[in-house]
C-alpha cells in the first residue's frame, strides 16, 4: 500500500511555524491550505483539495506528526497566543484615546495663553526714590 510521506511537513513544522495557525479545531498550512485533526489516540485526519488526502500516512509517521504538532502548539502557537492576548490588555480603545489626546490638546491650549478671567496686572515703570 501506498503512503503519504509527511516528513517534509514535520520539518516545516519545527523550521517555519509561521505558516501554520490553527483554525476551527484544524491545523492549518496557510500556503498549501491543507488542514490536519489530531485526535487524542494519535490518528491524523488530512483534508485536502488535492489527492493528498487520497492517501493514508504511515503509523509510525502518523506518531512523529503527533509529536511535532504537539511540540509546535506548546512553543510556538501557544505562546503567541498569550502573547496577543497580553498585548491587548494594553490597548487603549478608539474612544478612550481620542479622549486622552482632546484633553492633552485641551490643556496644552489652556497653558499657552492666558485666561480671559484672569485680571491682568499693568506693568509700570519703578523709580528709585530720591
Amino acid at each position: 500500500m501506498a503512503y503519504l510521506d509527511v516528513s517534509p511537513m514535520i520539518t516545516s513544522l519545527r523550521t517555519a511555524p509561521e505558516d501554520f495557525e490553527i483554525a476551527e479545531g484544524w491545523l492549518r498550512h496557510i500556503p498549501s491550505r491543507h488542514d490536519f485533526k489530531f485526535d487524542p489516540d494519535g490518528n491524523v485526519h488530512l483534508r485536502a483539495q488535492c489527492d493528498c488526502s487520497h492517501l493514508a500516512i504511515q503509523a509510525a509517521q502518523e506518531r512523529e506528526l503527533a509529536t511535532a504538532y504537539h511540540r509546535w502548539e506548546a512553543h510556538y502557537w501557544r505562546p503567541l497566543l498569550i502573547n496577543k492576548e497580553f498585548a491587548s490588555h494594553f490597548r487603549r480603545s478608539p474612544l478612550r484615546q481620542f479622549l486622552i489626546d482632546v484633553t492633552a490638546w485641551l490643556h496644552r491650549r489652556l497653558m499657552q495663553h492666558p485666561h480671559a478671567h484672569a485680571p491682568r496686572t499693568r506693568m509700570t515703570a519703578l523709580h528709585p526714590a530720591e
